[in-house]
């Protein structure tokens, strides 16, 4: 490769730990070796092992995960595809898709069916847990880090249902045991503000970090905002009018659902138009979408300035989607988090499904002991799970009403194609794949199924040698106006037994990032989406290093911040189909009275259900494990007394007043 003199000073061409994993390739044999040093977490089993978690580069959903379904998707599969050979392998149950929703209904299946039943599961990524995905590094120092790759917490566990308490329970997660694990007071202890803004020059004319505090004059009088857009942004959050004085409080709230947050600040408060740009991304970690798309309603549920002088209750709103709703309402603290994010809860349940693959019984263990990857698809076991697979076809052995077997077929990571029988079979995979796995489905359905568009989204993982930078310039985190990365922090402050979180500014850490992507502008949510997916594809490894490599050197080199000297490795997540779509105003007029797409969407048919979190309209894990419990129930029916999973979009509407 060769680099050019600002490659080289943001030290793209050091001997980092990085790799393009964009194909697929392998872990090398170096970092395998490197890997012994993770005592912590016990040494490699094998030598010769792959072992997911510890690769680096762009993972997630590659190309390789995908290539197959595109090209059924694009009509070119099936013109050239040998007849599937017959593995003669036969499963009491077939789980196409090995997520939070996969292996929550694989165990919920055995456990009402009876542990004697077998199950596989079938996934084309290289790990399972779906979106929830963990990476692990060890430092140059010897210490060895975990961070999410992917789904991030257990969000408002007041708001769960009695079905996924009780899978919790079973699992042998203990939500208590997360007020001891997070360190709550870490930012404070070590006086960090979590507050920063970043302005890019692109955008702003010069890099400017700011510390937004509780004087507001203050910190907006340090950004490089016009003097206009300073004067708006101070009344906005300091003295706001009420921009709807005519109407009624009912009606003012269904005005703010009828319109967008940015149409709210240009047409209704009038403020300059740079804050419209400022707040653009604001919106995007809770729904996706800026604020070109999202609600002035839901806006207001996300702490979006301009409401607070307009008399608008304290009451939830039955037109905020389903994460405004827990926005507004939602009193639990942010804490439920393991390292590895909710890949621990994968981890729990693959625990279950497959004892022989990791060890342990206490909740330490889900995040500290090793996981044997060479035992998920033991022909031994009860359960196997069957990674580098993608699912091609899924047929009744007859018509659906009296068929007693399904035929699913499946290619696996070379591209040849076999086929396996099962009694009954669960598709926990997107709802826009399904149409192209079969043929049995009505098209009021299929429309329904196709509904979905998921939101696309990387996140990455930086390991830096330490956090000196952080320290000097007294914050945990910023947020990026006019760059690429919407948001950069250090990770999550979790300590599990023998692993330690950083406490001293000399120890190595994980910095988390964040980029959504949306095509502003270009209409509806879903659109938006659509359109950003193939900005996503088209990035490569190189652009997106380089990228983040400026941005640090550019916020953090007053505290001393060297790209080159300090960053150790990096990890990109690719998730070009990530959060699952929510309904949400001003796009979605049938929310929430209406009838909703999934509940046709999400209908089983003969010996096949459907489990997702695209069937729960709701970008959480615990809806994906609500959506697989449910779909084991489609085909088994409810035990007496079992507790209820969640229905509908959303936390609780009993807990919300809106029942």
């Amino acid at each position: 490769m060769n680099w050019n003199k600002q490659d080289k000073q943001l030290g793209m061409d050091k001997p980092i730990t990085r790799r393009d994993f964009l194909d697929g390739v392998a872990i090398t044999a170096s970092s395998l070796a490197a890997a012994k040093l993770l005592m912590p977490l016990n040494a490699l089993a094998e030598e010769s092992s792959i072992y997911p978690p510890l690769k680096n580069g762009l993972t997630g959903q590659t190309n390789a995960s995908f290539n197959i379904m595109h090209a059924i998707r694009d009509g070119s599969f099936w013109n050239n595809a040998p007849q599937p050979i017959n593995s003669g392998e036969h499963y009491d149950l077939v789980v196409v898709g090995a997520g939070l929703s996969g292996l929550a209904a694989a165990f919920i299946y055995r456990q009402q069916a009876g542990a004697d039943k077998s199950v596989l599961l079938i996934d084309p990524l290289d790990d399972f847990g779906g979106h929830a995905k963990r990476n692990e590094y060890i430092s140059k120092s010897g210490k060895a880090l975990i961070g999410y790759g992917g789904s991030q917490s257990l969000d408002t566990p007041g708001f769960f249902s009695p079905a996924v308490h009780q899978l919790l329970r079973d699992l042998g997660i203990n939500l208590e045991r997360f007020e001891t694990w997070f360190e709550q007071n870490w930012q404070k202890e070590h006086g960090l503000a979590e507050n920063a803004l970043f302005f890019c020059k692109e955008q702003w004319g010069q890099d400017k970090l700011v510390i937004r505090t509780d004087n507001t004059a203050e910190w907006v009088s340090q950004t490089p905002l016009n003097s206009k857009a300073k004067a708006d942004l101070i009344s906005l959050i300091d003295a706001p009018k009420d921009f709807l004085a005519e109407l009624s409080r009912e009606d003012k709230l269904q005005k703010l659902s009828d319109i967008t947050y940015q149409e709210f600040l240009l047409n209704y408060a009038k403020v300059d138009a740079e804050l419209a740009l400022l707040y653009q991304s604001s919106t995007m970690a809770y729904f996706g979408a800026g604020i070109d798309a999202v609600s002035a309603l839901d806006a207001w549920t996300n702490g979006s300035p301009g409401f607070d002088g307009m008399d608008l209750g304290d009451a939830v709103h039955k037109n905020m989607a389903p994460s405004g709703r827990v926005n507004f309402a939602g009193a639990d603290p942010y804490i439920h988090h393991f390292p590895e994010g909710n890949a621990g809860v994968a981890r729990a349940l693959v625990r279950q499904l497959i004892p022989q693959a990791l060890p342990g019984h206490t909740m330490e263990d889900i995040s500290l002991a090793r996981l044997n990857y060479g035992q998920l698809d033991n022909p031994h076991n009860k359960v196997r799970i069957r990674l580098h697979s993608s699912a091609v076809k899924v047929a009744h052995q007859g018509s659906p009403e009296n068929a007693d077997k399904v035929t699913v077929s499946y290619a696996d990571e070379q591209g040849k194609l076999f086929s396996v029988n099962a009694s009954h079979v669960i598709l926990a995979c997107w709802n826009r794949v399904i149409p192209y796995l079969t043929d049995e489905l009505p098209r009021p359905q299929i429309d329904a199924l196709n509904d979905q568009q998921k939101v696309p989204l990387i996140y990455g993982n930086v390991l830096i040698r330490n956090w000196k930078a952080f320290d000097k310039l007294k914050i945990d985190s910023f947020s990026a106006r006019g760059h690429f990365w919407r948001s950069v922090g250090i990770d999550f402050p979790v300590s599990v037994g023998n692993y330690r979180f950083a406490q001293s500014p000399n120890d190595p850490v994980l910095l988390h990032l964040s980029k959504v992507f949306a095509q502003s502008g270009a209409g509806n949510a879903r659109e938006q989406f659509r359109l950003a997916r193939w900005q996503l594809f088209n990035l490569s490894f190189s652009e997106m290093e380089r990228s983040i490599r400026d941005l640090l050197n550019r916020a953090l080199g007053a505290g001393g911040f060297n790209a080159a000297r300090d960053i150790e490795a990096i990890t990109f997540n690719r998730w070009a189909h990530g959060y699952a779509y929510e309904y949400m105003r001003p796009w979605d007029n049938y929310w929430p009275d209406g009838e909703l797409p999934i509940f046709r969407a999400r209908k089983p048919w003969g010996r096949i259900a459907i489990a997702n979190a695209d069937s729960g309209a709701y970008a959480y894990a615990h809806s994906a494990l609500d959506q697989g419990i449910r779909a084991v129930r489609d085909l088994l029916g409810t035990p007496a007394g079992a507790p209820d999973y969640s229905h509908f979009p959303g936390p609780p509407l009993d807990k919300l007043g809106l029942a």
